[in-house]
């Protein structure tokens, strides 16, 4: 059983890893379903939620740094709980931001929540 939670923990890393690296790297400028309001791009999106022009560099270079800890903390496990309880509070931001944009549909929050659970699964079997 521990063998099992450790390959779900090690996986789990991976995948935060992955979705933040392809939404700040690969997708930044991309309209998708889940921006708010109706942002064509991630600066447009910060502006909706009404955070600053150079809110969007300091969470995405975090969000980028937390990720590849997590990559790492494959091989140095002690990375990991930090990195993992920072990036979880900057996904409860971002389900709070998702959930405060006035008529949006409560989905556009779906993709920062499953974020943030995956961040407490982390941490508890981590």
């Amino acid at each position: 059983m521990h063998a099992m939670m450790d390959t779900v923990v090690v996986t789990l890393q991976i995948a935060i890893a992955l979705v933040i690296f392809a939404v700040w790297i690969f997708r930044p400028s991309l309209n998708t379903n889940y921006r708010a309001g109706n942002a064509q791009n991630i600066f447009e999106e910060f502006a909706i939620y009404g955070l600053p022009k150079w809110s969007v560099y300091a969470i995405g270079g975090t969000k980028l740094t937390l990720a590849s800890m997590l990559v790492v903390g494959i091989w140095y496990t002690q990375l990991v709980q930090f990195a993992v309880i920072a990036m979880g509070i900057l996904m409860a931001g971002a389900v709070i931001c998702h959930l405060k944009t006035k008529d949006d549909p409560l989905s556009r929050a779906i993709p920062a929540s499953l974020m943030l659970a995956m961040c407490v699964i982390v941490l508890y079997f981590g």
